[in-house]
């Protein structure tokens, strides 16, 4: 082993232990690799960045725009309400509904896929009497399946056909992997839909009426001698922050107004209308010396408040204080969100947010795993995949929807489909699709056609077109693929394929192959399928040309391997997603997924060697 193999291998154990850590995000993991191997005189200074311009980074950014038109025109709300049966038992609405969600991934972003039919999924699961875990974990499955059906399907396909043509083989066409993937995605949606769902655990969701927030709506009057008058809402909340008392509320001169402003100050006969255990009151009360009011209400009963007043807080206005909560007539409603991998609210406070001066929201409640965190809400940094309980007016709430990329789980009635900018959208995707299906132009080229024609077209504003690109996958890619150059050009990837093929499938093409898919889907299991195809596809080149057969039976089924994630919350994005929503555990995937995984490779392993023989 030379010293340049010693130091890539090196490289590459500490990152994929980081990626299994998950203490830092997978780009930051992706990045910090990338580094070492310029520093370590693995790659080129002048090379390191060449990745950003890869063909599979840019083709992944464009399809991804070219998805959020999708989403914004309702073309996809049209499709699920014509496709999806109104009437039908479980197996026909599972079918349906898991069916709709792998054909969607098969063209559009996996993650854009599973977030538009979530509110489906659970409207659903109420109907078939499930719980809402019962129908989100299928569906998470059936988007992930659908997406190893396409070229576009999902980022690690577009990697494997990159590996090809710079083995000199030239890319995949858009639907060479629709004979295996198809075949694996239709026998995985029936066993799911049919048995499969059966073996979900049934958990309590964390839904708006299943949030265990112990909390109920407090209504407390100040008098003149309390301790409270002249301090700011947001003095008041910092001295019984232990508490986990909230204000969510505040009543003055018969004006209720929602979401206070934290800079307000109280008044003598002011009401505050608190969020807390009925225990945690007992601080307030005795701190400040203040006297419940009328009575104690259940959140269920202040979603029916209104803003019944469009008086101003005359002596608000003159002490200088700002308000950003509705005084209009606009409904107070409670709205359960679910926030998205790349969300722009991952890792920040509802109090690094401003979440009550930017948008006049209370935030009321955060499950995570299925259980709601019992302190430090205001405070608590907010996970992909948490279950979020928010309160205050309908068009604050959509747009911190619209900012955000939150999921609402209710009723959608954020888009007003656009029929015609629907077929405009569809037509455009419809549209770079058949340019690289004839051969007329590169993905990267053709799906990069299609997004200036959105842009002109408007089927996507241009304030999205950038903000629409999850921007952490993107660098992930343009990192990890010159480390991947690395391990082939200092021959460390070679000598891994012949310890597989020497040592594990001793020397037979047929077992090695097998070897290369078990092996992908354990690490798409613990780490994000991106990289796993591009650390395994090197080596997947590496053991044909041992073996000398052919590249893209392997590649292939690297292609499969990393599609199929199925163990874990943490293997794919659209697992993440559901696990609030879903109520699950960490270990309540493997249930469902394992079975699913031994059928995957029992259906694509003849197959491979069928349509792709050695």
């Amino acid at each position: 082993m030379t010293t340049d193999q010693l130091l890539i291998f090196c490289i590459l154990v500490v990152t994929m232990g980081l990626f299994l850590w998950g203490r830092f995000r997978h780009d930051v993991v992706a990045l910090a690799a990338l580094m070492a191997c310029v520093i370590a005189g693995l790659l080129p200074a002048a090379d390191a960045f060449l990745g950003f311009g890869h063909p599979a980074v840019i083709t992944v950014a464009c399809v991804l725009i070219l998805s959020q038109g999708l989403q914004n025109t309702g073309a996809v709300d049209w499709l699920a309400r014509s496709v999806l049966p109104r009437d039908a038992g479980r197996v026909t609405s599972m079918v349906a509904l898991m069916g709709l969600g792998a054909l969607l991934s098969g063209f559009m972003n996996n993650v854009g896929a599973m977030a538009l039919l979530m509110p489906i999924a659970v409207q659903l699961s109420d109907r078939l009497d499930l719980t809402p875990g019962q129908v989100l974990m299928p569906l998470a499955f059936g988007t992930i399946l659908g997406g190893m059906t396409t070229l576009i399907g999902t980022p690690p396909n577009l990697i494997v056909s990159g590996f090809r043509a710079e083995a000199g083989l030239g890319h995949f066409a858009i639907f060479d992997f629709a004979p295996v993937g198809a075949a694996v995605a239709v026998v995985g949606v029936l066993f799911v839909a049919v048995i499969g769902w059966t073996l979900v655990p049934v958990r309590k969701s964390a839904m708006a009426d299943g949030f265990d927030t112990g909390a109920y709506f407090t209504e407390l009057r100040v008098p003149e001698s309390s301790k409270a008058v002249g301090l700011t809402l947001r003095a008041f909340e910092r001295e019984i922050e232990n508490s986990d008392v909230q204000i969510v509320g505040l009543v003055r001169n018969d004006v209720r107004l929602t979401a206070p402003h934290g800079g307000r100050r109280i008044r003598a006969e002011d009401v505050l209308v608190l969020e807390a255990d009925v225990d945690a009151l007992a601080e307030a009360l005795s701190v400040f010396d203040i006297k419940l009011e009328q009575s104690i209400v259940a959140p269920d009963e202040f979603d029916d408040i209104r803003a019944d007043d469009t008086q101003v807080d005359t002596q608000a206005a003159a002490d200088g204080e700002e308000d950003t909560e509705q005084k209009t007539k606009s409904d107070i409603v409670l709205r359960e969100l679910a926030v998205l991998p790349g969300s722009s609210i991952v890792g920040r406070s509802a109090q690094e947010m401003h979440l009550r001066a930017r948008y006049g929201l209370n935030l009321l409640a955060v499950s995570r795993e299925g259980h709601p965190p019992r302190s430090g809400l205001r405070k608590i940094k907010l996970s992909s995949g948490d279950l979020l309980l928010v309160q205050g007016p309908v068009d604050a709430v959509t747009e911190f929807i619209n900012d955000t990329g939150c999921v609402p789980l209710g009723a959608r009635e954020l888009r007003i489909p656009d029929k015609r900018m629907a077929i405009v959208a569809a037509a455009i995707m419809l549209g770079a699709i058949a340019l690289v299906t004839l051969g007329l132009l590169p993905a990267a080229a053709a799906f990069a056609l299609g997004v200036l024609v959105s842009m002109v077209l408007r089927t996507v504003p241009l304030r999205q077109v950038y903000t629409s690109i999850d921007w952490p996958v993107i660098v992930l890619l343009a990192a990890l693929i010159p480390v991947a150059g690395a391990m082939q050009s200092t021959g460390a990837a070679e000598m891994l394929a012949r310890f597989l093929v020497d040592t594990v499938a001793q020397g037979n093409a047929v077992a090695a192959l097998v070897v290369v898919l078990v092996t992908t889907m354990f690490l798409s299991d613990v780490m994000n399928n991106a990289a796993t195809a591009a650390v395994l596809c090197p080596i997947a080149l590496g053991i044909s040309s041992t073996l000398g057969v052919n590249p893209d039976s392997f590649l292939m089924a690297v292609a499969i391997g990393a599609s199929c994630a199925f163990l874990t919350p943490i293997g794919h994005q659209n697992n993440t997603l559901i696990l609030g929503p879903g109520g699950f555990r960490f270990g309540d995937y493997w249930k469902l997924g394992l079975p699913l995984e031994v059928i995957v490779v029992v259906v694509s392993v003849p197959l491979l060697l069928l349509v792709w023989p050695l």
